[in-house]
C-alpha cells in the first residue's frame, strides 16, 4: 500500500486540530486509508508542524503520531513529504504555500490563501507552472444542508431562481467576563482579522457552487464592538470588522439574474435553527438549508398568508415545509474533501476547488471592503491567469 506523508502546519489551532487532523486525516488513517478509483488504497501519515514544541509533542503522544517538528522549512524541503497542508494564520500562508509548491509538494490549504488578491493570483499561477495538485478548503459545499440544496437546484425544483438570503453568525463574547470563542487576532486588522476577509471567501464559493457567478457586490462592514479582551485578559482595540451586510448580484449558468443577500456577524444572538441558514426562493418553490437540515415548499403547497396587523398570527408557518431527505451517507465535509483531494493528488490531476477559486474569494473580500469604504456597488471582474 502506498503511503502519503502529509505535513500539517497549524494543527495546534482550533480548525487545524479538530476538523483537519482529528476528523479528517486521523480518521482516514484509522479506516485504512483512501480507496482509489481502481480499487487500490493509499494510506496517510501525518507530520505535525507548528511553533509550539510542547503542544506538538503532546498531540503526537495523544494521537499516536510518530513525527512532529517546529521546522516548517525543513519539512517542506524533505523529499519524502508528499503533501503540505496549511492552517496557519493568513499572514504566514502565502510564503509557505509558495515554498511548498516550488519544492514539488501537493498542497491543501485553508482560506484565505493570501492577504491580497495579487498574492492569491500569484499562487494560482505558480500551481499551473509547477503542475502540482492544489486544493483549497470549500467545506460548506460538503455540508448535508447545502448538498441537499444543490440537489434541488440541479433537479429544477425552484423553477427560475429569484433570490438567496443568508444569515450567519453568533455572539462571540468580548473576553472580559467570559472567554471568547474565537482568537483575538480575528479582531485585529493588522493581523489579518475581520469577518469580511474570513467569510466573504466562503460566500464566494457557496454562491458559485449553488447559484452561479458573482457579478457585483455592495457591502457594509462594521465594527460593532470596539473593545475586546485577549487570551491574557488584556483589553485591546478591535480594529477589524465584526459584522458585514452584503448584497450580491449573481448570474446563473442559464443567464438568469439572482439577488443574494448575506448577513455575517460575530455580534448577533441566534434566533434561527442553525448558526448559518440560506433561503432560496424561485417561481416554483423555496427551500431553507442549514448545516444539516434542508426544508422545502413547492408552489402547489404554498399557503396564501394575508397581512392583518390587528390579529395575532395563527398559521404554523414552519410546519408548512417538508424535510428534504439526504438519500445517502453525508459524512464530515472536511474529511470528504480531503479524500477527494488525495485521490486527485495520487492521480496527478487538478482538484476542482483550486487556488483560482480561492483567488476569487480573496477578490470578493477585497471588493467587499472597498465597497463598504466607498459606499457603492462594485463589479466583480473575471480573473484570468
Amino acid at each position: 500500500m502506498t503511503t502519503l506523508r502529509i505535513a500539517m502546519n497549524g494543527v495546534t489551532g482550533r480548525m487545524g486540530y479538530r476538523q483537519h487532523l482529528v476528523r479528517s486525516i486521523l480518521a482516514i488513517r484509522d479506516q485504512g486509508g483512501v480507496t482509489l478509483e481502481d480499487g487500490t488504497r493509499v494510506q496517510v501519515e501525518p507530520i505535525l508542524v507548528g511553533r509550539n514544541a510542547d503542544k506538538l509533542r503532546e498531540l503526537a503522544r495523544l494521537h499516536d503520531v510518530e513525527h512532529w517538528t517546529t521546522d516548517a522549512d525543513a519539512v517542506i524541503a524533505d523529499p519524502t513529504v508528499d503533501v503540505y497542508f496549511d492552517a496557519q494564520v493568513t499572514s504566514r500562508r502565502y510564503e509557505a504555500l509558495t515554498a511548498a509548491m516550488k519544492a514539488g509538494k501537493h498542497i491543501f490549504t485553508e482560506k484565505p490563501t493570501a492577504e491580497t488578491l495579487a498574492d492569491a493570483v500569484d499562487l494560482a499561477r505558480l500551481r499551473e507552472s509547477t503542475g502540482v495538485t492544489a486544493g483549497v478548503v470549500h467545506d460548506k459545499l460538503y455540508l448535508p444542508g447545502l448538498v441537499k440544496l444543490r440537489r434541488l437546484v440541479d433537479e429544477g425544483f425552484f423553477g427560475r431562481i429569484l433570490s438567496l438570503r443568508g444569515e450567519f453568525g453568533y455572539w462571540v463574547f468580548e473576553g472580559d467576563g467570559q472567554e471568547a470563542q474565537r482568537p483575538s487576532w480575528n479582531y485585529r486588522k493588522e493581523d489579518g482579522g475581520g469577518i469580511v476577509v474570513d467569510m466573504f471567501c466562503h460566500w464566494n464559493y457557496v454562491l458559485e457552487g449553488v447559484l452561479g457567478t458573482v457579478k457585483t457586490v455592495n457591502a457594509q462592514a462594521v465594527t460593532h464592538i470596539p473593545t475586546r479582551w485577549d487570551e491574557q485578559g488584556r483589553p485591546y482595540q478591535a480594529t477589524a470588522d465584526d459584522a458585514a451586510y452584503g448584497i450580491f448580484e449573481i448570474e446563473t449558468p442559464g443567464g438568469d439574474p439572482v439577488v443574494a443577500q448575506i448577513n455575517s456577524s460575530w455580534a448577533v444572538r441566534v434566533h434561527r435553527d442553525e448558526l448559518v441558514e440560506f433561503q432560496v426562493d424561485g417561481t416554483l418553490g423555496s427551500a431553507v438549508a442549514g448545516l444539516n437540515r434542508c426544508v422545502a415548499q413547492q408552489r402547489a403547497h404554498t399557503p396564501k398568508p394575508v397581512w392583518n396587523p390587528d390579529l395575532p398570527v395563527t398559521e404554523p408557518f414552519r410546519d408548512q415545509w417538508l424535510d428534504v431527505p439526504a438519500n445517502g451517507d453525508l459524512a464530515n465535509g472536511f474529511k470528504q474533501q480531503w479524500e477527494e483531494f488525495l485521490r486527485d493528488a495520487v492521480a496527478g490531476r487538478p482538484h476542482r476547488f483550486d487556488l483560482l477559486s480561492a483567488a476569487r474569494g480573496v477578490q470578493l473580500a477585497e471588493l467587499g471592503l472597498r465597497s463598504s469604504a466607498e459606499g457603492r456597488r462594485l463589479d466583480v471582474p473575471t480573473i484570468t491567469l
